[in-house]
């Protein structure tokens, strides 16, 4: 039976096809579509059918510009890679996809760990390495067997933040409704004038909390003790995985352990909804890349993502470093002089 790449797979049927598959994520999930057409996207979702069988798929997010657009398709896309013929068909659709929007390249980042061979496999394909978007490298904690052996699996100083937070008084509590984004927002605001990073705006997580908190996807958790909110995060899971999205804190009250007690109680949900693995979402590159003690000499850990790799180490999460992100050119020259002159702001 031939093969065909369509547009239009209803929602509910899209989704179950990206979670049960060994390289769905939520990244490609319909939610995520409809965040990003929010602020700036525009979504297309394409399936590869054999019959009314869904093969691959690929949810591709165009950035339009005067003149041009940007193809990216994030943590995807979902198809088996030994499985060239849908695959080539995935490509194709996409492709057609691309020049109707005047794509100057398609962008992909596949939900897989990095592997000997692969980047020479997507030459064949006509992609080129390229500047990942989402994070390369990350700790997953296992979160199968019981919470003791869970907890075991982590570093002793991590364990005894956990309880020294508990014997505090803080307490972890879920949002209690849309109208208390307000409040995770003004946490975001101060935790990135602090630490010199950017956040979205206000309505994107007012969105997300929407399509993910009040759709069940996910879960906004506060921590706090004598009534003042000392840190937050918002969680996502999707399949058997729990993916921590965004997390914020107050300077003050740290002393109290907010951040490690928030962190606990979100994987303790995340294995309330069936979830058998927690990603940290992002640790430096350079971890994974050598002797770790040397580089330690060279940088001192409070520094920057540094600061958050030794948090998240705590936790007891295996490293995972993922494919990366690899560009198919649509326009050769256009790419090339965008590459030089913008670099990957557009995204």
């Amino acid at each position: 039976m031939s093969l065909t790449c369509v547009s239009g797979i209803e929602e509910r049927r899209w989704d179950a096809f990206v979670r049960g598959h060994p390289g769905g994520h939520l990244l490609q999930s319909a939610a995520w579509g409809r965040l990003k057409s929010a602020f700036g996207w525009e979504a297309l979702r394409l399936a590869v059918l054999e019959g009314e069988e869904i093969r691959a798929a690929a949810q591709v997010l165009f950035r339009r510009f005067p003149g041009f657009s940007l193809a990216y398709v994030p943590r995807g896309p979902v198809v088996d890679w030994e499985d060239e013929e849908a695959l080539e068909v995935l490509l194709e659709g996409l492709g057609r996809a691309g020049r109707s929007r005047r794509a100057l390249f398609l962008k992909i980042e596949p939900n897989r760990p990095e592997e000997t061979g692969f980047s020479e496999r997507l030459r064949r394909w006509g992609f080129l390495p390229g500047r990942p978007v989402q994070p390369r490298s990350t700790l997953v904690v296992d979160l199968e067997g019981p919470e003791e052996e869970i907890l075991a699996r982590m570093k002793p100083k991590t364990r005894y933040n956990i309880r020294l937070a508990g014997r505090r008084g803080v307490q972890v509590r879920p949002a209690h409704g849309p109208e208390e984004v307000a409040l995770f927002y003004d946490l975001l605001q101060e935790t990135a004038r602090r630490d010199a990073f950017g956040i979205h705006t206000r309505p994107y997580y007012q969105t997300a909390y929407h399509l993910l908190c009040e759709e069940g996807k996910g879960r906004l958790l506060f921590a706090e003790r004598e009534g003042e909110v000392l840190a937050a995060l918002m969680v996502a899971a999707w399949g058997r995985e729990a993916i921590y999205l965004y997390g914020a804190s107050r300077s003050r009250g740290q002393e109290h352990m907010p951040s490690y007690l928030l962190q606990w109680e979100a994987m303790r949900w995340a294995r309330s909804q069936g979830c058998t693995r927690y990603d940290l979402w992002g640790i430096p590159d350079s971890v994974l890349e050598g002797d770790e003690r040397e580089r330690r000499r060279e940088k001192n850990v409070r520094d920057g993502m540094w600061g958050v790799y030794r948090f998240k180490q705590g936790f007891g999460g295996r490293p995972l470093r993922t494919a990366g992100a690899y560009d198919r050119p649509g326009r050769p020259f256009l790419y090339r002089l965008y590459r030089r002159l913008l670099g990957e702001r557009g995204f």
